[in-house]
């Protein structure tokens, strides 16, 4: 009798597991896959020499490429990116796959949804690229290649309003593919843990969507990174920034602090809130969180499932997961599921040598190509 209760209990749970595992493709369409976007061949092809091309940088030592690195998921591997020779970066460089649906760039969401605004911030601030805008535009118009890839892409004569726009037209191209979790293909243990990511972790309360991301800033009490004030070459950048940006009393604060920027609140409820990034291409993006304190999937996921850290404005439904060994791994397994084929053929990436050893034009500014 025993035996037989026993047979039914297995033979019932199978037929219970089965039924949620032929649901996961049902789920996974829920939430993706990211479509594509619509892009012009021509200008993307523009966009991906000039995204390759370190003469877009003041002293032309650094490329959008150098922070954005194709078989690292367009980041760069960094808890803290690099900046301009000279100063070291206070944020960790997030993908760029993807990203052109963003509907908030940046770490703490300063910049709406214009890519044009994007691309000139990156180009020309001080401690990423440190470009002058018209000095580009002289550089570029003296390169033949440039004066016929603009001319193809229909911008006429290279310029830097045609920069701003042939760049984000590259970014466009940035779409994730072949992940399991689009492809159906799916550990046993990566579907449990999508079950416990919808479920008893909250994870999809803030990573929603395709993108696995709601586009809006949280406080999630990640700890500071100390690197970026023992630093001086991270600290100079940040104060640089702070100034700029009108943080109070930036000479002496020790937090970065994110969204209150954006939207300032005189209770400072905003202070340390930032963006809930994309999950996608994890396996290529580590270390994580904004600022890089986090070097494995294990960290974030042991992290949250202590409820977060301690801040004065952690957002109140940050509780203790509980989730044992075995869920804490199942829901690890998930998150490396939504990671896809790497970016990193001629279809993404400037594979020709740019040449710089072309013949200057004489009488330069008088000329007009």
């Amino acid at each position: 009798m025993n035996r037989n209760v026993s047979s039914i209990k297995t033979w019932c749970l199978a037929i219970v597991t089965g039924l949620a595992l032929a649901a996961a493709p049902a789920l996974a369409a829920e939430f993706g896959p990211v479509k594509p976007m619509e892009a012009d061949a021509k200008k993307a092809a523009l966009g991906k020499r000039l995204f390759f091309d370190p003469r877009l940088s003041g002293d032309a030592a650094i490329s959008c490429s150098t922070c954005h690195i194709p078989d690292k998921g367009f980041s760069d591997g960094l808890a803290l990116s690099k900046a301009y020779p000279g100063s070291d970066g206070f944020r960790n460089t997030p993908t760029l796959i993807n990203a052109a649906h963003k509907a908030a760039w940046f770490h703490d969401g300063r910049i709406g949804t214009n890519l044009n605004d994007v691309t000139r911030e990156s180009i020309t601030e001080t401690y990423s690229m440190n470009m002058d805008m018209r000095l580009m535009q002289e550089r570029i118009k003296q390169d033949p290649i440039y004066v016929k890839m603009f001319k193809d892409a229909g911008y006429g004569e290279p310029s830097n309003g045609s920069v701003r726009k042939a760049i984000p037209e590259y970014l466009k191209t940035l779409t994730s593919r072949g992940a399991p979790f689009d492809t159906g293909k799916m550990s046993n243990a990566a579907q449990r843990g999508f079950a416990l990511f919808r479920g008893k972790a909250g994870c999809a309360q803030c990573h929603s969507g395709p993108r696995f991301t709601d586009d809006t800033p949280y406080n999630i009490g990640a700890p500071e990174n100390p690197d970026i004030w023992s630093t001086p070459a991270r600290h100079i950048t940040f104060v640089t920034f702070a100034m700029f940006q009108g943080i109070e009393n930036y000479m002496n604060i020790r937090r970065d602090v994110g969204a209150h920027i954006r939207a300032p609140k005189v209770d400072g409820s905003n202070i340390g809130k930032f963006m809930t990034p994309s999950l996608r291409e994890l396996t290529f993006t580590a270390p994580y969180m904004h600022n890089g304190t986090m070097k494995t999937l294990e960290d974030v996921v042991t992290f949250y499932n202590g409820g977060g850290g301690t801040d004065i404005n952690k957002d109140p439904r940050l509780k203790s997961l509980g989730l044992t060994k075995k869920e804490r791994d199942d829901l690890t397994a998930f998150l490396k599921s939504l990671s896809g084929d790497p970016l990193t053929g001629p279809e993404h990436v400037w594979k020709d040598k740019i040449n710089v050893n072309y013949t200057a034009i004489e009488d330069w500014l008088e000329k007009k190509n």
